[in-house]
């Protein structure tokens, strides 16, 4: 059987999705260009949000929380990511689940930033509130709760090691070299 081909989506110029790509609330998102977003993926936008340029989000990952998200150019979201700028809190009073009202709950509701550069790996969760610095790296699995510092190889909130921030940027430079329109 052959795969399914994908398409750039004629609402949505300069992105491509696949047959079950899954976007609701579309008018609160700001796209940029060159976006991938591949199949089996849910992105659930009530507040604002806006994905940057040369962005890829692979499959199975799911964005969603009712809170604002900002993912930066060239980031990558990997297979299986949970991007959730909105959680429910179940360790002091709150109950229940989305077809609770609010006051029975204990949500937490805060924007989530992923920087330039940046890359989450496969099958990682991303908390409300926390900010992914500019070229941060974080490891397949991991849960992020906190802030990570920009260029950063992390494994959940742990940094392990510096990322070649030189290297990234001279890497790009060539990019906008190869692809500079003519004059």
């Amino acid at each position: 059987m052959p795969s399914p081909q994908s398409t750039e989506t004629p609402d949505i110029p300069g992105v491509k999705t696949f047959a079950f790509t899954k976007i609701i609330g579309v008018e609160n998102i700001e796209f940029g260009k060159h976006i991938i977003i591949d199949d089996f993926t849910l992105i659930y936008a009530t507040s604002p949000m806006r994905i940057g340029n040369h962005v890829h989000i692979a499959c199975f990952a799911s964005i969603t929380g009712g809170a604002e998200l900002d993912i930066g150019d060239f980031a990558a979201i990997s297979q299986g990511c949970r991007i959730l700028t909105g959680t429910d809190d179940f360790k002091d009073w709150g109950f229940g689940n989305s077809t609770i009202p609010e006051k029975y709950r204990n949500t937490t509701r805060a924007p989530i930033s992923i920087g330039k550069f940046c890359i989450i790996g496969a099958n990682s969760v991303v908390l409300p509130g926390v900010t992914i610095g500019e070229g941060a790296t974080v490891g397949a699995g991991s849960v992020v709760t906190k802030n990570l510092a920009p260029w950063g190889v992390h494994i959940g909130n742990r940094r392990i090691k510096e990322r070649d921030r030189d290297a990234v940027l001279a890497t790009y430079q060539t990019f906008l070299d190869d692809h500079a329109s003519p004059p």
